[in-house]
């Protein structure tokens, strides 16, 4: 069993952090295996126009390129704490960072090194197992999205008609009351396509704007 346990451990870290060879793979096959979920959450985003758009934990930024195929964003960031992936999301999207229409950076989420209020959108696949602090990382969430920016987080909540208690719990008793408590309004949770038998949701959310200031 301490072997079992073992490889399971290292396993776990690498789909947190993905490290070397088996973290490059790792950031590849996570990609095949999320492109249902990848293409739902980019719809649900209705990116218009210019807007600036920031992804936690893009992995080998893959959601990235199809963001910046639709040839309408602004701009496009990537954040994830794993250089070995962002090795790979460099590669996939190296003409785009040329043209300084996208930009990768390493960096943990409950800590973003960003400017307030400088993006649109904010959206995140697959982290919310992997957040030690949520609402520190809500907090920054809110901190770099513009008023009126919409936040989406995707995951998922079960597989084969089961429900998985302890990640709705998480959302229901942990994450949605911190966004409605950190100023977050129109908080729903939305059911999407089935990847792999798994159930696919999300959690979006708007910014709300400060009050005009009456003269």
């Amino acid at each position: 069993m301490e072997l079992i346990d073992r490889v399971k451990g290292f396993i776990d870290n690498q789909y947190r952090k993905p490290k070397g060879l088996i973290g490059t793979y790792i950031g590849e096959k996570m990609v095949r295996q999320h492109k249902p979920e990848t293409l739902w959450t980019i719809e649900l985003l209705n990116i218009q126009q210019s807007e600036s758009v920031l992804e936690l934990g893009c992995g080998a930024g893959y959601a990235m390129k199809l963001i910046l195929k639709q040839n309408i964003v602004g701009k496009v960031v990537g954040l994830d704490l794993s250089p070995t992936v962002i090795r790979s999301a460099m590669i996939r999207n190296k003409k785009a960072l040329n043209n300084e229409k996208a930009e990768l950076v390493q960096a943990n989420v409950k800590s973003l090194p960003f400017e307030d209020a400088q993006f649109d959108k904010i959206f995140s696949i697959h982290t919310i197992y992997f957040w030690d602090e949520i609402s520190a990382t809500v907090s920054e969430i809110f901190r770099v999205l513009k008023p009126g920016g919409v936040f989406i987080l995707t995951f998922c909540d079960g597989e084969n008609g089961e429900i998985w208690d302890e990640i709705s719990r998480l959302i229901d008793e942990q994450f949605i009351p911190i966004m409605k408590n950190k100023g977050f309004f129109d908080v729903a949770l939305v059911k999407g396509p089935n990847s792999r038998q798994f159930h696919t949701v999300a959690v979006s959310g708007i910014k709300k704007r400060k009050p005009a200031i009456q003269n």
